[in-house]
């Protein structure tokens, strides 16, 4: 099972981290150690002091694939939840600075919490659905599928060109506007649509 993420997605986030707006996508993987799940505490790592939280839809990939044409990609998962990129900001920040892969500020144990899943049949039109991410109760994040740079389709069809989809992967889609950090005592709930589907307690 891999991870697989999807980087500058949404404009306003783009602007609030200064990065330019990508002409394809831009992907990275999280290794399956990254995986937290049925709402498990997430413990903060002793090797950073800024983690930092982003929301994203997530797609279940549903059957194996490899070069996927963009008018059969809907065809390639069923479910869609949410998941959050924990992120080690300094880490990758230092990484940056010295032109080093940034892997390990992505990619550590716990860093891909996720939500159940709902049937993508629930939702009426796949371009507008609303999510949002709450911090001890305040909103932060807000985000819709419909302002996504490149779509599910988009996505689905430019991976597929590189790795082949196997069944279960897991595609973050990427993160809109607001991320920012967490701290121990912090409480993190992110909903789909109205409906709360995560919820993750820094420890």
């Amino acid at each position: 099972m891999k991870i697989i993420c999807i980087g500058r997605n949404y404009v306003e986030h783009i602007r609030e981290l200064n990065n330019a707006i990508p002409s394809e996508p831009v992907f990275f993987l999280k290794p399956d150690t990254a995986l937290l799940i049925r709402n498990r505490p997430f413990y903060y790592p002793s090797f950073s002091t800024d983690i930092q939280y982003e929301l994203e839809l997530v797609l279940k990939i549903n059957k194996v694939g490899r070069h996927i044409q963009k008018e059969f990609a809907l065809t390639y998962f069923d479910e869609i939840g949410l998941g959050l990129d924990m992120t080690a900001r300094d880490l990758q920040e230092n990484a940056k600075k010295k032109s080093l892969p940034w892997a390990v500020a992505k990619g550590f144990d716990q860093s891909a919490p996720v939500s159940g899943f709902i049937l993508k049949n629930h939702f009426s039109d796949l371009k507008n659905i609303n999510f949002h991410l709450d911090l001890n109760g305040r909103t932060v994040q807000q985000g819709n599928s419909g302002l996504m740079i490149y779509s599910f389709e988009d996505i689905i069809t430019h991976i597929s060109r590189y790795m082949t989809l196997r069944t279960g992967d897991l595609i973050f889609t990427g993160t809109p506007a607001g991320v920012g950090p967490v701290k121990n005592g912090d409480v993190l709930e992110a909903w789909l649509e109205g409906e709360k589907m995560l919820k993750c307690e820094i420890k």
